[in-house]
């Protein structure tokens, strides 16, 4: 849908190091009625569906920085063009699409001390946002500084379980924030990520939600994370917040979580402590109201490894043969009143979301509701249908 809000310089959402970035994505292309692989190198695009049909595939190369390097395409030619094209909602002949596929979509929660304490806020509320800044004082005061320095699994996370317990504090989510095992979950279906300048959408049901920010790992079919891109989980705080039993309902719905606009390649430039270190930035903005937020969601306040997350996604218990990709969880919870005082923030039709990362750029969506949006029609079938008629299957 069209938005009218007025967006930031096309550079700003592009890795800073653009030159010297190895991107990796996927294109819609109108002229073959279907979706292609690219490579940004040193700014310009270039198809090399020909020669990796799949993003899968890509990454499931063992030379695969030095393949994205040297691998020969049709030249689409700039990126910034294809960001501005994304920015402008105009239907133009080559436009970004999440730059995943067939892999898994999957997501941990609870990740952050603060984003633990908001599970419990939700949990306990029974998802009335109107709950909310009576138990955040509350759940403050009680556990707050106890989580920040806790080491999940550890003899410290055992011992405070066990008092949380003895005061009739225990939850599910502090037993996956501080306990030995992560929350790990499916976030949508393959294929079903939509990508920079798409619209997102909300549940209509739902009536107290907010983005995550997050990093997100592209991991291979060997469990190794080959490359990170940034995505929003959009969250139905009231929906979850009733049940954990409605995790599905509340994350699984259409356009549920926007990936891109690039997946950058780990090498000698971008690695693995680069995601470790970085810094997410959200700014969310009201289409009508003129509503704004800042906030951001810093790496290093993890409480699990990047690593730890993908091996306990995957491994000896739990294989991908089409790879994943693996959103990080955030610290970021917002709570700025956005109407009602008290009532904490909640989306609005048209908003703006937009998610940066200084060496990854900025992914933009915005919001509507899930039964709104432009329905998902274009799965694995469809792909591979359209891959084996274009010849690209051999």
């Amino acid at each position: 849908m069209k938005n009218t809000l007025k967006h930031a310089p096309v550079s700003a959402h592009l890795p800073v190091d653009l030159p010297e970035a190895l991107l990796v994505g996927r294109v819609w292309r109108k002229d073959v009625n279907g979706p292609s692989v690219v490579v940004v190198r040193k700014g310009e695009v270039f198809d090399i569906t020909a020669l990796t049909p799949t993003v899968s595939d890509l990454l499931d190369r063992d030379d695969v920085v030095a393949f994205a390097h040297s691998a020969q395409g049709e030249s689409l030619g700039r990126v910034e063009a294809l960001i501005e094209a994304a920015l402008s909602g105009e239907d133009a002949p080559v436009r970004l699409l999440a730059p995943c596929d067939v892999q898994a979509i999957k997501a941990c929660g609870v990740t952050f001390a603060v984003s633990l304490l908001e599970r419990v806020i939700e949990e306990q509320a029974g998802g009335n946002p109107a709950k909310a800044d009576e138990l955040r004082s509350s759940l403050l005061k009680d556990i707050g500084a106890d989580l920040s320095a806790i080491k999940p699994g550890s003899p410290e996370a055992e011992k405070l379980k066990q008092q949380f317990i003895e005061r009739g504090a225990w939850s599910q989510y502090m037993e996956v924030g501080i306990g030995p095992y992560a929350e790990v979950f499916s976030k949508s279906q393959p294929m079903s990520a939509v990508g920079f300048g798409a619209d997102v959408g909300l549940h209509p049901e739902s009536k107290w939600n907010n983005p995550e920010p997050e990093i997100v790992l592209a991991v291979n079919s060997r469990a190794q994370a080959v490359g990170a891109t940034l995505g929003n989980d959009v969250n139905l705080r009231d929906i979850e917040g009733r049940s954990a039993l409605l995790l599905g309902k509340a994350k699984d719905n259409n356009a549920s979580c926007g990936v891109g606009p690039f997946i950058r390649l780990f090498d000698e430039r971008f690695t693995i402590d680069t995601v470790r270190n970085a810094e997410l930035r959200l700014v969310i903005e009201g289409a009508e109201d003129g509503f704004r937020l800042d906030g951001e969601s810093r790496m290093r306040e993890i409480s699990r490894d990047p690593l730890d997350l993908v091996s306990q996604t995957s491994g000896a218990h739990h294989q991908y043969p089409d790879g994943f990709m693996l959103f990080l969880g955030t610290m970021f919870s917002p709570i700025k009143d956005r109407g009602a005082p008290g009532a904490g923030f909640t989306h609005k039709l048209g908003d703006r979301v937009s998610i940066s990362s200084a060496s990854l750029g900025m992914l933009v969506n915005h919001v509507y509701r899930s039964d709104a949006v432009t329905p998902w029609t274009f799965g694995v079938r469809a792909l591979y249908r359209n891959l084996a008629q274009r010849g690209l299957l051999n």
